[in-house]
């Protein structure tokens, strides 16, 4: 790609001013040629700590993990000042500081919409709470091969949605949330999955299938977030009995569903607001069944932050 970069240029500059928004293609180009590039150095960096960790006998020693969430953090420093420059994209964040978690783990659970807002959250939580965050992540993102490689290497899971019968998804994030240290945080999306409509409307009649129509109704009623799966963020606050809750609302790109949406939006030029909320462990309920309800009425509590503060011209959740 670097070899051929003034053909790009050309190329991209050429198409520009038949597209709409200012230099949109020569712009996405070069955010894409950093991220393959970072991509790239990553996978190099990455083989030369394999073979000094004794062709991967130490990887999984503290002292190699931490090299491995330097790199991250550098890696998403790195391309996130670059992005923000030439997308001219705005994250302001709001909430709690690192200080209201001194010498805590952390369980984060986070809504999901939006291209790569799972990248903004972790470099948010390792910037600016400077946590080392374990990942709960859909098995697709698994394709980037920089990111199997790194998050094989940290503790990390890799999970499908909707599993074979006999996966049990629950024991796999309980174990991967056990034994957190201070500087520790667990990340999870409860939503299972980017919000649509569609999927909205999948997760209540879900609900529904299951006789739970009391939740089903409560699902409705949220137009921008999809109903919670309970069960491992349940398995997670078991597993981590010191831990205390934070919960991540985000709006700015929740209504970039498809790849014609992000290409649509660009240059961005957007102003993306994130809202923590920190629940100490003591307020957290100890019934499973009051926990679930606990749950829902805090996704709910974010459904209508949303509601306030995502931009007025955007269309709701509603099929």
């Amino acid at each position: 790609m670097w070899l051929s970069l003034p053909i790009w240029v050309i190329g991209t500059a050429a198409l520009s001013p038949v597209v709409s928004g200012r230099l949109r293609p020569l712009r996405f180009a070069w955010v894409v040629f950093v991220y393959v590039t970072c991509e790239a150095l990553l996978l190099v960096v990455m083989f030369g700590l394999w073979l000094a960790s004794g062709f991967g006998w130490r990887l999984r020693t503290p002292y190699f993990q931490g090299i491995h969430y330097d790199l991250v953090q550098g890696t998403m420093w790195v391309f996130f000042l670059e992005a923000r420059r030439v997308l001219r994209l705005r994250i302001e964040t709001e909430g709690p500081t690192p200080a209201a978690h001194p010498g805590r783990p952390i369980l984060v659970c986070c809504r999901h919409a939006g291209p790569g807002d799972s990248f903004v959250l972790i470099h948010t939580l390792m910037a600016w709470y400077d946590r080392e965050p374990r990942v709960v992540l859909k098995n697709t993102l698994s394709w980037d091969p920089a990111i199997d490689v790194l998050l094989n290497r940290v503790p990390a899971r890799f999970i499908t949605p909707n599993p074979e019968a006999g996966v049990d998804l629950e024991r796999q994030i309980g174990e991967l949330a056990t034994g957190l240290d201070a500087d520790d945080a667990f990340v999870i999306f409860p939503e299972g999955g980017n919000f649509t409509p569609r999927r909205r409307q999948r997760a209540i009649d879900r609900l529904r299938q299951l006789g739970m129509e009391r939740m089903a109704q409560r699902a409705e009623q949220m137009i921008h977030v999809l109903a919670p799966r309970p069960g491992g963020f349940l398995a997670a606050l078991d597993a981590a009995p010191d831990a205390d809750v934070v919960l991540v609302a985000h709006t700015g790109l929740d209504h970039m569903m498809t790849v014609a949406d992000v290409w649509r939006e660009l240059p961005m030029d957007k102003r993306i607001v994130m809202r923590w909320w920190q629940v100490p462990r003591a307020e957290i309920p100890a019934g499973r069944e009051e926990r679930i309800d606990w749950l829902f009425a805090w996704w709910e509590r974010i459904d209508e932050w949303i509601a306030e503060n995502r931009p007025a011209e955007l269309p709701t959740g509603r099929s």
